[in-house]
């Protein structure tokens, strides 16, 4: 996948988190930072309801666009749902553990785009 292909697929995780009122989405590239990923989409839900809701909207929609998830995480608990297209990587956060590990700043010299509704 281009890194034009990458970010398109980043862009389109982030339509399909706000499908389902997806809080503080960030898109970050990370791919001059790390051999993991060219993208992170970063985002958060207020209930374990929600983040279930936010992250099959994600895969069904992708799926429905043809990009099957390489491997997800995650769901068992709903606090830190992790879905990887491989060239992105999407974190679905429950709005109380997100603080905790703080990955924008971890991944603070990403370039980032944030969106909300």
């Amino acid at each position: 996948m281009t890194e034009e292909d990458a970010y398109k697929t980043a862009r389109q995780v982030v339509e399909y988190a706000l499908t389902k009122k997806a809080q503080d989405i960030w898109l970050m590239h990370i791919g001059h930072l790390s051999s993991i990923a060219d993208y992170f989409v970063i985002c958060q839900g207020d209930s374990e309801v929600q983040v279930r809701a936010i992250a099959d909207a994600i895969v069904d929609g992708m799926q429905d666009e043809g990009v099957q998830v390489w491997h997800r995480e995650g769901y068992d608990y709903l606090h830190w749902v992790l879905l990887d297209y491989v060239d992105v990587v999407v974190h679905v956060f429950h709005k109380d553990t997100r603080p905790f590990y703080g990955l924008e700043r971890l991944w603070g010299d990403a370039e980032k785009e944030i969106f909300s509704e």
